[in-house]
C-alpha cells in the first residue's frame, strides 16, 4: 500500500507537507511544491484514509446543501456551482431537497447534522420558522445564500433585490409602457418583499400608483407564473408589460401570452428575474436581472470554509449587484 511517506520520497519533500497538500491546510504549501506532491499522489496511485483524517482533524470533508426546490433552474445551478468549488477545495457535497417544504428542509438539516457535516449552505425555504430553530442548535458553522433569515448570527449571501428590480421597472417603463404588472413570488419571502418593493419603487417615482395595477403572488415556479399571466392577461384593463420575479415565472406568462393571443414584445413586453440559462432559448428570447450565480456560489462556500477552519473567523454578509440582460421579451434586441 502506498504511504504518505511513499509521496514525500517521490516529491522531494516532508510528510508534513504531504499533509498539508492532502488536508488543504492548515498551512499554505509553494504552488511549485504542491504541483510536484500532486503528481507524486497521482504517479503512486495514493488514497488518503479518510477515516482515519476525520478521526484526527476532527473534520469529514464535506459539507450540506439544502434547497428550496432543485428542479427550479437557478437553485440547480446555484447547487451544481456550490459542488463545483467544493469539490476543488477537497469536500463531498450532500445536498437534500426540501421541495418548498418547512418540515422537510427541517428534517434534511437533522439528517446532514447526523451525518457529520462540517458545515451548511442553506437557501431557505420561505416563511420556515423550523429551519432556525435547528440551524439556531447546529454544532457547525452555516451560510444563508439568496434569502434572508431572522437570526442575528446567519451570514447571509445575496444579491441587491429591490434595486434590481427598480431598475428593471425603469427600462419597461422606458420602453413606454405604464400599465406594468407584477407576478411575485410567496408573499413570504423575503426576496418576495424585496423585488415587489422595488417594482413599486419604480412605478412611484414616474407618478404611478401600483395599488392600480395587477400584483399576484405564488410560487417562483414555471407553473404558477403561467397561471398568473393567464388570471392578469383576462382582465379588462390589461397590462402592456409584466415583471415577473423569477425567470421560470416570466417563461410561464410567454406560454400565457401565446394562449392569449397576444405578440411578445408587440402586446406585451416581459421581464424576468434570475438570468437562468433557458432564457437565451425561449421564444422570444427573455429579458431577465442577471444574479451572479458563480459569484454567489463561490462566496457562500469560501465564507463558509473559512468558518470551518477558523470559527471565530469574521463572518459579514455579502450583498452582490445585478445587471439586465435586455434580449427580445422586453422589446430590445437579442443579447447572449
Amino acid at each position: 500500500m502506498v504511504t504518505r511517506r511513499d509521496v514525500a520520497l517521490r516529491a522531494g519533500t516532508s510528510e508534513a507537507v504531504v499533509s498539508y497538500v492532502v488536508n488543504n491546510g492548515p498551512r499554505n504549501v509553494a504552488p511549485a511544491t504542491r504541483e510536484r506532491v500532486q503528481a507524486a499522489i497521482s504517479e503512486l496511485g495514493y488514497r488518503a484514509n479518510s477515516v482515519a483524517r476525520s478521526l484526527r482533524t476532527n473534520r469529514t470533508m464535506s459539507i450540506g446543501v439544502v434547497t428550496p426546490d432543485s428542479s427550479n433552474e437557478f437553485f440547480g445551478y446555484l447547487t451544481r456551482a456550490i459542488e463545483s468549488v467544493a469539490f476543488d477545495f477537497g469536500y463531498t457535497t450532500l445536498l437534500g431537497n426540501a421541495m418548498e417544504d418547512p418540515e422537510r428542509e427541517g428534517r434534511y438539516v437533522r439528517t446532514l447534522l447526523d451525518r457529520q457535516v462540517d458545515g451548511l449552505i442553506v437557501i431557505p425555504v420561505p416563511g420556515s420558522t423550523v429551519l432556525e430553530a435547528e440551524l439556531d442548535r447546529a454544532p457547525v458553522p452555516f451560510v444563508i445564500l439568496d434569502r434572508s433569515l431572522d437570526d442575528e448570527h446567519a451570514v447571509e449571501i445575496t444579491v441587491d433585490n429591490e434595486q434590481a428590480a427598480y431598475l428593471a421597472t425603469g427600462h419597461l417603463l422606458g420602453h413606454g409602457n405604464t400599465r406594468i404588472a407584477c407576478v411575485a413570488g410567496p408573499e413570504s419571502a423575503r426576496t418576495t418583499i424585496a423585488r415587489v418593493a422595488g417594482w413599486r419603487r419604480g412605478l412611484v417615482d414616474q407618478g404611478i400608483d401600483p395599488a392600480t395595477l395587477p400584483l399576484e403572488y405564488g410560487t417562483f415556479r414555471l407553473d404558477d407564473g403561467y397561471r398568473a399571466g393567464m388570471e392578469i392577461l383576462a382582465r379588462e384593463a390589461r397590462p402592456d408589460a409584466i415583471f415577473a420575479t423569477s425567470d421560470e415565472q416570466a417563461m410561464g406568462v410567454l406560454r400565457a401570452a401565446a394562449e392569449r393571443g397576444l405578440r411578445v414584445p408587440d402586446d406585451l413586453a416581459v421581464l424576468g428575474f434570475d438570468g437562468i440559462e433557458r432564457g437565451r432559448f425561449s421564444v422570444p428570447s427573455l429579458s431577465t436581472v442577471q444574479q451572479p450565480m458563480e459569484q454567489l456560489a463561490d462566496c457562500a462556500f469560501r465564507h463558509l470554509e473559512r468558518r470551518i477552519r477558523n470559527s471565530g473567523a469574521d463572518a459579514l454578509p455579502k450583498t452582490f449587484s445585478t445587471k439586465l440582460v435586455l434580449r427580445e421579451s422586453c422589446g430590445c434586441r437579442s443579447s447572449p
